[in-house]
């Protein structure tokens, strides 16, 4: 079985989508079946990949709601042949409501996304800025949830009310869900202010902190426009680099999980694309 791995923060503008996107399409490129879910309203990881929201027919809003197989609605992206997408819509933004009086409504995307764990390595989700009830249906079906934490003033406010939410979660509703890791975004190195924050997140978290920064890197903030990672934008700058380093990172962490299933790691997967 792959690993189910949710990117969630209820603060915005953390590099939440942006770190879905490029870790997700840093896997693919290092030859690991993956698909990105997006379980954002705003469908921004759906557009991120080259894929036009109002195009979508079917997207994971008909899978929770309406119940429709979940392989019936993945897309094989044009951008990496390793990379599947579950879209998004911005019908999605009423799933709450619908979802309110069904049966076990926080179990809908486990319903969905654990059948999929046997067809890929990595299912990476987007979740959407908030800790409404989609966000609780990632947790739930998700393994693992990475934390992005961005390098600024308020990066630690409400990380203590998602870490309080991962623990009801985990007493509640999912068990086996776990921390893969606090990820530091928009790195600034000629701010003091930057590292002060990774001082203090690395002090306060320790070994839960990714050894992987992700800096502020133009490119990273230009790829989206083209509907494409960073790493097929410029696979030679910082934020391609950093991602890719951060996929080996979590390829390194669960490499006894993906022998488990038969997948091996690929044999030039740590060799100089970081160079």
């Amino acid at each position: 079985m792959g690993k189910i791995i949710a990117v969630a923060n209820q603060k915005g503008g953390v590099g939440k989508t942006t770190s879905s996107i490029n870790l997700a399409a840093s896997l693919a490129a290092l030859e690991y079946r993956t698909l990105l879910v997006d379980a954002d309203p705003q469908a921004n990881a759906t557009s991120g990949v080259g894929f036009d929201p109002k195009d979508i027919q079917n997207s994971i809003y008909e899978c929770m709601v309406d119940g429709i197989n979940a392989q019936d609605i993945i897309i094989q992206t044009n951008v990496l042949p390793h990379l599947d997408l579950m879209p998004s819509h911005i019908d999605l933004v009423g799933a709450e409501v619908e979802m309110i009086n069904l049966p076990n409504r926080e179990e809908k995307m486990k319903d969905a996304l654990r059948p999929l764990a046997d067809l890929y390595d990595f299912i990476i989700i987007d979740c959407s800025p908030s800790l409404g009830l989609i966000t609780v249906n990632a947790l739930t079906a998700a393994h693992s949830v990475i934390i992005p934490v961005q390098c600024e003033y308020f990066a630690l406010e409400g990380l203590g009310k998602l870490l309080n939410t991962v623990k009801i979660i985990q007493s509640r509703l999912n068990e086996e869900l776990e921390i893969e890791g606090i990820l530091l975004t928009m790195y600034d190195v000629r701010l003091r202010l930057s590292n002060q924050v990774v001082e203090e997140v690395r002090l306060h978290f320790q070994q839960l902190v990714f050894d992987t920064i992700i800096p502020r890197n133009v490119k990273l903030s230009e790829s989206p426009s083209f509907g494409i990672p960073v790493i097929l934008h410029d696979a030679e700058s910082k934020g391609s680099i950093s991602y890719l380093n951060l996929a080996r990172e979590i390829v390194e962490k669960n490499i006894e999980m993906l022998n488990g299933t038969g997948s091996e790691e690929p044999e030039d997967a740590h060799e100089d694309t970081a160079a």
